[in-house]
């Protein structure tokens, strides 16, 4: 059993997002955790990329699949700050992540609105992690914009 909670990793999802906002990206951060430890962290890189599928979670998974030589996270558990879209999560299906921590709720594109489940039925889900800290920065960044 790690030392370190879901909220130590949040921070650090966090820490990643802050990263995204000062790249002027959709503040999202993730990091994947293996063995208690970080092995990918990422953020949102769709701007700078000219790449809508640069999202958090799939930096995280790449960076962590070739971390690990292996396409199968199923020991990992993936750390986001925002619930990820239907493209994240089918995403994460396929890597068989072990567990999905989020933090904030994604009321338009979150894979939970789907009626279909699209998370892999092995793979736990824990939301609401620093739920309030994960809204803020996006509505910061969103209110920003205007």
């Amino acid at each position: 059993m790690s030392v370190f909670g879901h909220e130590y990793f949040m921070r650090k999802a966090l820490n990643e997002a802050q990263i995204a906002y000062q790249k002027d990206e959709v503040p999202v951060g993730a990091v994947i955790v293996y063995e208690s430890k970080i092995i990918a962290k990422a953020h949102n890189l769709c701007e700078q990329l000219i790449d809508f599928t640069a999202h958090a979670e799939m930096q995280a998974m790449t960076s962590a699949s070739n971390f690990l030589q292996n396409k199968y996270l199923n020991e990992c558990s993936l750390y986001v700050t925002l619930e990820p879209c239907v493209m994240c999560a089918g995403a994460a299906f396929w890597t068989r992540i072990g567990t999905l921590i989020y933090g904030a709720s994604d009321t338009k594109r979150g894979f939970s609105k789907i009626k279909n489940k699209i998370i892999h039925p092995k793979t736990v889900v824990i939301s609401s992690v620093l739920e309030n800290e994960c809204s803020i920065i996006l509505k910061d960044f969103f209110q920003n914009k205007r």
